[in-house]
C-alpha cells in the first residue's frame, strides 16, 4: 500500500478538524516569534507581564498579581524573585495589611519595561499583520472565551 500524498488539504489528516491541534500550533508560532524579538531583553512573557501588571498598579500585592495572571502562588514568587533580584522590582510591606508584599517597579525596571513594550509593538504588529482590525477584535474575543 502506497502512502498518501501530501497536499495542502490532507497533509494533517483528521488532525486537520482538531480546534486545540490547530491552537497549539498558532500558540507555537506565536512564542517562536516572541521569543525572538525578546532575545536581547532576557525576559519572559510571564516577567513582561509581571512588571507591566506591576507598572499599572503600583503596590499590587504579590498575591494579586499572581491572580491576575492566572499563575500559582510558587510561579509567582520565582518570577517577582527573579524580577527583584535583577532590581526591576521592589518589594515593600503593604500599608493596608501588614500580611501582603506590596510591589513596585524601579527606576531599573521602568527602563526594561520600556524596552519590552517596544519590543511587544513589534510582535503584535508581526501578528496582527495577520489579521484585519476586525478579525483581530473577533479573535481576541474568542481566545477570552477560552481562557476566561
Amino acid at each position: 500500500m502506497d502512502a498518501p500524498t501530501l497536499t495542502d488539504d490532507n497533509e494533517l489528516g483528521g488532525l486537520n478538524g482538531v480546534v486545540g491541534f490547530h491552537i497549539r500550533l498558532a500558540h507555537g508560532a506565536v512564542y517562536r516569534h516572541f521569543t525572538e524579538t525578546f532575545l536581547d531583553l532576557d525576559l519572559t512573557q510571564k516577567q513582561v507581564s509581571a512588571l507591566w501588571l506591576v507598572s499599572e498598579f503600583p503596590g499590587i500585592s504579590q498575591i494579586d498579581l499572581g491572580g491576575r495572571l492566572r499563575m500559582d502562588r510558587a510561579t509567582t514568587m520565582t518570577i517577582v524573585n527573579r524580577l527583584q533580584e535583577r532590581e526591576y522590582l521592589r518589594r515593600e510591606r503593604s500599608v493596608s495589611d501588614a500580611r501582603k508584599q506590596a510591589l513596585y517597579l524601579t527606576d531599573a525596571g521602568q527602563g526594561a519595561l520600556a524596552k519590552a513594550k517596544a519590543a511587544i509593538e513589534e510582535h503584535e504588529a508581526w501578528l496582527k499583520g495577520r489579521f484585519t482590525p476586525q478579525e483581530t477584535e473577533k479573535l481576541v474575543e474568542m481566545l477570552a472565551r477560552i481562557h476566561e
